[in-house]
């Protein structure tokens, strides 16, 4: 498909509808103009190119392809598709790609493939995006709608107060308990090489001054680095995870669950030749729009893509001595107590409470409503 024409009878710039900061109305093509003018500050005349994977993958749908495309229009941008299909396990930027990026001053994946290549390094000079908002019913939520800058605004915030910390403590109901120091990267190669949309994290925390026992909520999952057979295990029972200074030291479950988990980090770590019992990293969501309105055992690829970003889920990039690593850890409903102040309280993430908090919320009306009224539909629909 080759670049399509703008509206010819629009005239206003793309800053010109930016997103208003209240919401009265949400929608996926206002998700759509979120992503467009507020993350990646498009200007009429941009020319856009669409990453994306067909509907048949099952990760994302066509309609969000097509409500995207409709809001490229309306603001006046030049749009061009490519379909990249799905490469489970080594994702590339082919020949046919990197010529289509020579001709876009933007470039958005509706595709596994940008969130893959999160890590790698991607052709400069170009405004590249991943998109977590899998699905129309996603842009149209208040994860899409929420106002890009407020939760870039966020981000930075936690970013300068863990790394100013002295500890961190975190425990959940199910039994996490472990502490340590922030030793964070804040510089380029911290964090990934993208944008990321709807911006749902704050930069790793790396895990080698950390040390206690993560509560596995009944599974352990990939990190959508790369993905193979059997990526995911689940357990009968309740299962913690043992680690000292970003070392996997163990399991402690019914010895059955322990085996799985055993045998499944045994299994990713020779498949890939990698360091098994590396820990590399740590974050908690920060997006309280962020809902995940699908039973997440129906499709833990998806799950572990789409929900991440709610602060009812905080996770570890583990097996693989690089971000984010290949097996996660997903602790549910964690308290974050950052030199004596719970910023996470039992999964409800409390951004007024860190420095320049309460501003950002008040500059941003759309974002405070978020934060009293959390989504908190994460994808536990039954009990296995």
């Amino acid at each position: 498909m080759v670049f399509s024409p703008p509206n010819p009878q629009f005239h206003q710039t793309a800053k010109d509808l930016i997103v208003p900061q209240t919401i009265p109305v949400t929608t996926p093509e206002s998700g759509a103009r979120n992503l467009l003018a507020n993350c990646a500050g498009a200007q009429t005349g941009d020319r856009l190119l669409i990453v994306y994977e067909p509907p048949e993958y099952g990760y994302f749908d066509h309609d969000s392809l097509e409500v995207v495309t409709r809001a490229a229009h309306q603001l006046g941008l030049h749009v061009d598709t490519i379909d990249v299909g799905f490469n489970p396990d080594k994702p590339a930027l082919t020949p046919e790609l990197l010529k289509k990026f020579d001709g876009a001053d933007i470039v958005l994946f509706l595709a596994r493939l940008g969130d893959q290549l999160r890590f790698s390094d991607m052709p400069a000079g170009k405004k590249i995006i991943v998109s977590f908002a899998v699905t129309k019913e996603l842009f149209g939520s208040g994860f899409g709608n929420g106002h890009h800058e407020a939760f870039m605004q966020i981000k930075e915030r936690v970013n300068a107060h863990l790394a100013q910390s002295q500890t961190i403590h975190v425990t959940c109901p199910a039994g996490t308990d472990f502490t340590g120091k922030a030793e964070m990267n804040l510089s380029a190669t911290g964090d990934t090489s993208i944008l990321r949309f709807p911006m749902s994290v704050f930069t790793p925390i790396p895990a080698h001054s950390f040390s206690g026992r993560a509560a596995l909520p009944g599974f352990l999952t990939g990190t959508g680095s790369r993905y193979y057979d059997n990526y995911t295990v689940e357990f009968d029972g309740p299962v913690l995870a043992l680690f000292e200074d970003g070392r996997l030291t163990g399991f402690e479950g019914a010895a059955k669950d322990v085996e799985i988990a055993n045998r499944h980090y045994d299994y990713v770590s020779e498949l890939f030749g990698i360091e098994r019992n590396f820990i590399h990293s740590w974050h908690a969501g920060i997006h309280p729009g962020c809902g995940y309105p699908w039973d997440m055992r129906d499709n833990y690829e998806r799950w572990g893509g789409a929900a991440f970003g709610n602060p009812r889920i905080l996770h570890f990039h583990t097996c693989g001595a690089y971000a984010p690593g290949e097996i996660s850890w997903n602790i549910i409903d964690a308290t974050v107590v950052v030199d004596g102040v719970a910023i996470w309280e039992n999964g409800v993430f409390q951004a007024h409470l860190l420095p320049g908090g309460s501003d950002i919320l008040a500059a941003f009306p759309c974002a405070a409503a978020l934060f009293k009224a959390p989504d908190t539909d994460i994808g536990f629909r039954r009990a296995k």
